[in-house]
């Protein structure tokens, strides 16, 4: 925002009791200073086309390494059930030998030898596997799992991005605010030296808008600095460069807290947060680890068959047949543990503990989210009545401006009553659009916390900026 348009109305128009010529000098140098104020603005945000909070939050899903990464672990967990769904599937597997046998005995009867090929195919089909069926189910929930994570990691981009974003503005907000700020200081000090000139005011008043002067041009360079690193992260987040934000659309209007109960936050949150959903299919997998386990008791059946040959040449080591011979046979397979050692009960007893240790972890992930969901939730409600007392503290702030260089004109107020006054309205105003920010992103925190964000609320945030 412009530095002229944070300036109060008593500070862009002359004074009453100065001459035309003069009016119309001050008018100029006023001006000129807004207008210098301005393109120092303009020519760190001027770099490039402004672009909306959706567009950047599109380029980031594209971009950023740790939610490529969460989307490429996602869709792996795809093939990973497909490769245990394999254990209820029929299986083939081919076999094939050769062999050569030589043998050089005692007699004048020659060397003895032969040669033997075998192939075969062999087939298995599980009829009845309680283990495989519990492995498949686990895989299934796992995918779950994976969907989970990934949802919690673009809930996560969505926050950082818009983090991100509105630290840029407010840092542009700091800067335009701290030069405003400078060029009101600037006239307070001129006024002061003229005084001093003229022997209307003491070299006090001069001494003190020095300083302030002086202060302000370092928070200008540090507040220039903050923005450069600002806009470096929001760069880096996005993959682009040289990033200019959308600023809000004036007048500012942000929406409203819905649903204004706690509780309905809540109870959303214990529904849909990924951290909860997560847990509950960990219960699930542990169930399921129990179950795999007390199948170590039970029998497997298995479909079976297969079919070869052998082929056999040379001569006889021993008498034998020539030549080749077919077999097959088809069949059922029954498989029953009688005893392990002990190992199967043990197995059955541990993983009762973790089922145990499972479902604490749920009812520690729920009360997590539900103490996360309501300080998000009064945070937002402080950070908009902070907003409304901040909006009326702005309009304050004018007011005793103005009275306070209508005092220091009449001879009631000191230079240094002024400099404090115009302090207190751009540190106002800069708090003030902070203030804004932070609530906007408190709100996708908000339903981050409940477990509901998603690229809907990036739209109802991007619907806010100027167009």
């Amino acid at each position: 925002m412009p530095a002229s348009a944070d300036l109060p109305p008593s500070l862009r128009h002359a004074q009453p009791a100065q001459r035309p010529q003069a009016r119309r000098r001050e008018h100029a140098r006023r001006f000129a200073a807004a207008t210098l104020a301005a393109l120092g603005l303009a020519t760190g945000a001027g770099s490039a086309c402004a672009q909306s909070l959706q567009e950047l939050y599109e380029a980031a899903r594209a971009f950023d390494a740790t939610y490529l990464a969460a989307k490429s672990l996602a869709a792996s967990a795809e093939y990973r059930v497909a490769q245990t769904e394999a254990l209820s599937s029929p299986s083939l597997a081919a076999t094939a030998a050769a062999t050569l046998a030589r043998v050089d005995p005692p007699t004048a009867g020659g060397v003895l030898g032969s040669r033997t090929g075998q192939a075969a195919l062999n087939g298995r089909y599980p009829l009845f596997n309680r283990a495989n069926s519990a492995t498949i189910e686990q895989a299934r929930r796992s995918l779950d799992a994976a969907k989970a994570d990934l949802d919690t990691a673009e809930q996560d981009l969505i926050v950082r991005v818009a983090q991100a974003y509105f630290d840029v503005l407010a840092a542009q907000d700091t800067l335009a605010t701290t030069r405003a700020g400078k060029a009101a200081i600037t006239e307070q000090l001129a006024s002061a030296k003229r005084n001093f000139e003229v022997g209307t005011a003491t070299i006090t008043d001069t001494r003190e808008a020095q300083a302030r002067f002086d202060l302000s041009t370092a928070q200008e360079i540090a507040a220039d600095n903050d923005l450069r690193a600002k806009r470096i992260a929001l760069d880096q987040l996005v993959g682009r460069s040289s990033v200019a934000p959308k600023p809000l659309a004036v007048p500012v209007t942000l929406p409203a807290l819905a649903p204004g109960n706690v509780e309905q936050w809540v109870t959303a949150a214990d529904d849909q947060h990924p951290t909860i959903r997560r847990a509950r299919i960990a219960v699930d997998v542990a169930q399921l680890e129990t179950a795999k386990a007390r199948a170590g008791e039970l029998p497997t059946v298995d479909a079976v068959a297969s079919i070869g040959a052998i082929d056999q040449r040379g001569s006889a080591i021993v008498p034998t047949s020539r030549g080749t011979t077919g077999s097959g046979s088809i069949g059922v397979q029954l498989s029953w543990p009688l005893y392990t050692g002990g190992a199967t009960q043990n197995r059955i007893r541990e993983t009762l503990l973790l089922e145990e240790k499972a479902g604490n972890d749920l009812q520690a992930a729920r009360r997590g989210v539900a103490q996360g969901t309501r300080v998000a939730f009064f945070g937002v409600q402080s950070g908009q009545a902070q907003v409304l007392a901040l909006e009326a503290a702005e309009a304050s702030s004018k007011l005793a401006l103005e009275a306070t260089q209508l005092g220091y004109k009449v001879g009631v107020r000191v230079n240094l009553d002024v400099l404090n006054a115009q302090t207190q309205l751009f540190t106002t105003q800069r708090d003030l659009a902070r203030a804004r920010y932070d609530v906007l992103v408190g709100g996708l925190r908000l339903r981050q916390a409940s477990g509901q964000l998603g690229t809907g609320d990036v739209e109802a945030v991007n619907r806010l900026l100027a167009k």
